[in-house]
């Protein structure tokens, strides 16, 4: 998914492995991901989509140019997962990541140049042509399983 302040730019889907880095975009007012050597091209991640950062994520703070060495904005993580929050609100930005370590931060917060690695897509919902369905135990079953 990509942000409703992203809708302006082109966008692609993330493809498992490639090498993303945190982008600022023209005419937005927002951030987001794009591939190295893509600089104009939004990456859009699914929710689930896991990624790793080549060094401990940064965000954004008021001090952290003031005070490099103390390290203000350091999420304190490199593995993340993509997931969307406050979606029943229309005005605020979705699109979030949720690091190892429990912290969530929105990728407008993310601090633009630094790079991930797409480790893992999240599940498809289809297989085969078939759709993924609940048992009644709620367990997943895919469509085409007797079950």
């Amino acid at each position: 998914m990509c942000d409703y302040s992203l809708h302006c730019v082109e966008s692609r889907a993330a493809r498992s492995g490639e090498l993303l880095i945190t982008s600022e975009f023209p005419n937005t007012v927002t951030r987001g991901f794009s591939a190295v050597g893509e600089s104009g091209i939004a990456v859009c991640l699914s929710p689930g989509t896991e990624l790793v950062f080549s060094e401990d994520a940064v965000s954004d703070h008021p001090f952290a140019e003031l005070f490099p060495s103390m390290r203000f904005g350091s999420i304190g993580a490199r593995l993340a997962r993509f997931r969307q929050i406050n979606q029943e609100l229309s005005d605020r930005h979705h699109d979030a990541l949720e690091f190892a370590n429990g912290r969530i931060v929105t990728l407008t917060r993310l601090r633009p140049g630094q790079t991930a690695t797409v480790l893992q897509l999240p599940a498809q919902r289809e297989i085969g042509g078939k759709p993924l369905t609940q048992s009644r135990t709620g367990a997943r079953q895919f469509g085409c399983c007797p079950g």
